[in-house]
């Protein structure tokens, strides 16, 4: 896909996967497991806050605290984390990665770039993959809403007379937690892996010691009482993995940030502390309800002794909105994302870090997400009645990276048949039972993470679909770029030259920027140096700088005029005065060796899309496409062009 100031794409051939040269992968292994720590078991690691409550108290309390239900509900937790996290996620979906890189959109990225025998099984396969990358919009919102509010309840045990000031107090600290993301997490980065590292450790040192001290609730660990609850509770036992699902809630997250840590380090950090850690705590929230059947109100915040509530709120805290964090990141880079694979327009995007490129900022998404947690936290009020609208987006995404993963595993990486039946009927049969468990909820708030990946994919698969229709009617009105620098050359008289490098931004490598083009016909001048830049985003996350740039003189030797093309990866930054860097000290630069970047005048095409009457879409998604794009950022902004330097020229294009 190539991209300029108008967003409007043209299809290019994918580029070879390359080494993307993370930084993070550089480092030492202690330093990315406590990274990944911080990072990256954020979410599931505060899941057991609200759990194990939400199972035994939802639905009026109907699984009982009887030994064989409680039994039952930690083995269900336990082999949900296990074959979930464990063996899908951590063994299996984490070695499918994009060049180093994981996560929804990166896996339909993968998938676009694989032959498929079918058009139409690919197409819908990356449908599916913007369904997924839609619902982690409804996943975003609900998770700080949830965590956070979660942690704050603890004032009820440890502090009762403060429990009228749990929602307000809530809602501070996540409009807090939005105001700071402008200043990016590089000045609190460096405290969320030991912070999270002393959560583990308590979380398995205050489960541990329940368990040692009535062990045999150890025995739930057989599957066998998971399967004997299943059955002998039916529609009750139904209903509640609704609420088991949530144990494994930012699973998500092990795969969508493995490319700043790598498989390795988020591999060892799981199985040697987080898996455990929840195990432990899981057993012993268990084994206090066993004994204390009334515990059923807060089993977490129970399990510490009294002295301890209180500073334990105070983690709790900072750990959930560690895992707020890593969500609302995760939205950013899926934004950013989307926008480079053609699925957005240009959004203002700010870098919080002048080293880590995956830093970043994105205020319409960072102010939406505010509105609506806000929103939740205080239309719901308690995280038990949150939970109902938690698990539909979680375990829908669950059942779509497997779809998705089964697909790369058969076609790319050759997997056999029966493989691949055997995984969807594991993993695709727990999840759709989850799945359809979770549906039970949709009337009593699942229907919320629903509604907004309804609206996310409709967005998202317009923009994708009306930039299809207006790319032909550009490119016929842009004409080719040979023949109008033919036709420039052979200008009698000659179109007059000026001092001084212009840099047109051009979004199709064959075609006239219609500046330039207009420029010429109607100015009749032309700069004595004229870079025709065309950005060129391939379906990988990264490009070497090596490989990125490649020159053509377009046939004309002497005219002052040539083609650079920018092959950038969809995780790279789009900063056209950086790329003229670069390609002024390339060894094949030419004309522009040396030149001052510094005085370069930069003109872009900016297309008014015009509303008609042709097929190829329906009225109302026009006028929504029409929306999108009059509310687009500034290409300026976009491609971080100075604006004391920047010409932007208009055109009418049809939809």
């Amino acid at each position: 896909m190539i991209i300029d100031s108008t967003g409007a794409p043209a299809p290019t051939e994918p580029a070879a996967e390359g080494g993307s040269g993370h930084p993070a992968r550089k480092a030492g292994a202690a330093a990315l497991m406590l990274g990944a720590l911080g990072v990256v078991f954020g979410d599931i690691g505060t899941s057991p806050l609200y759990a194990m409550q939400t199972i035994f108290t939802s639905d009026g309390g109907q699984v009982g605290t009887a030994q064989d239900a409680v039994y039952g509900v930690v083995s269900l937790v336990f082999w949900a984390i296990t074959l979930i996290v464990s063996v899908k996620y951590v063994s299996f979906i984490l070695r499918a990665d994009n060049d180093g890189e994981g996560g929804i959109m990166a896996l339909t990225a993968l998938i676009q770039k694989l032959d498929f025998r079918s058009v139409r099984t690919k197409l819908v396969l990356v449908a599916l993959g913007i369904l997924g990358a839609s619902l982690f919009y409804g996943d975003g919102m609900i998770t700080p809403a949830i965590s956070v509010l979660s942690a704050v309840e603890g004032l009820k045990v440890s502090a009762p007379g403060l429990g009228d000031y749990v929602v307000p107090l809530t809602v501070a600290i996540v409009i807090g937690l939005f105001a700071i993301q402008k200043f990016g997490t590089a000045l609190v980065g460096g405290l969320f892996g030991p912070v999270m590292t002393v959560w583990f450790l308590i979380i398995a040192v205050t489960g541990g010691a329940e368990v040692a001290a009535h062990p045999g609730i150890v025995k739930a660990l057989s599957p066998v009482y998971g399967a004997r609850f299943l059955v002998d509770h039916g529609v009750v036992a139904f209903v509640a993995l609704a609420s088991v699902v949530l144990a494994v809630t930012g699973a998500e997250a092990l795969y969508a940030d493995m490319g700043h840590f790598g498989r390795k380090p988020i591999h060892r950090a799981w199985f040697f502390l987080v898996f455990p850690a929840l195990t432990l705590n899981y057993l012993g929230q268990g084994s206090l309800i066993l004994r204390r059947p009334s515990t059923v109100s807060n089993p977490f915040f129970l399990l510490m002794p009294g002295w301890a509530q209180l500073p334990m709120v105070i983690l709790a805290t900072v750990a959930t909105v560690i895992a707020s964090q890593a969500v609302i990141s995760g939205a950013f880079s899926v934004t950013r994302q989307a926008m480079q694979l053609g699925f957005l327009p240009h959004m203002t995007i700010r870098h919080t870090s002048e080293h880590e490129i995956g830093q970043v900022y994105v205020p319409v998404v960072n102010w939406f997400l505010c509105c609506a947690v806000t929103v939740l936290v205080i239309g719901f009020e308690s995280s038990a009645s949150l939970a109902s609208a938690y698990g539909v987006a979680v375990t829908a995404t669950f059942m779509l990276n497997t779809v998705l993963f089964l697909a790369v595993a058969r076609v790319l990486k050759g997997a056999a048949l029966w493989k691949i039946a055997l995984g969807a009927l594991v993993f695709l049969t727990m999840e759709t039972a989850f799945f359809a468990a979770n549906l039970t909820k949709v009337v009593h708030g699942g229907w919320l993470p629903l509604a907004v990946a309804t609206l996310v994919f409709t967005v998202l698969s317009t923009w994708r679909r009306g930039r299809a229709i207006v790319t032909p009617n550009r490119t016929a009105l842009e004409g080719p770029l040979r023949a109008f620098v033919d036709q420039v050359d052979a200008m009698q008289p000659p179109v007059h030259r000026v001092d001084g490098v212009a840099v047109f931004l051009n979004a199709n490598i064959e075609t006239t920027p219609l500046a330039l083009r207009a420029n010429v016909e109607h100015n009749h001048t032309l700069h004595k140096t004229v870079v025709i830049l065309s950005l060129v985003v391939e379906k990988v996350p990264h490009v070497p700088e090596a490989d990125r740039l490649v020159f053509d003189d377009l046939g004309h030797h002497d005219d002052g005029i040539i083609h650079l093309t920018a092959r950038l990866g969809f995780q790279d930054e789009p900063d056209v005065p950086r790329i003229m860097r670069q390609a002024t000290a390339h060894p094949d630069a030419g004309e522009i060796a040396g030149v001052d970047v510094d005085a370069v005048s930069y003109f872009l095409s900016r297309i008014s899309i015009v509303r008609t009457g042709a097929k190829g879409m329906q009225p109302w998604r026009k006028r929504l496409f029409l929306a999108i794009a009059h509310n687009a950022a500034s290409p300026v902004d976009y491609f971080r062009l100075p604006a004391d330097r920047s010409v932007i020229m208009g055109a009418h294009v049809p939809v």
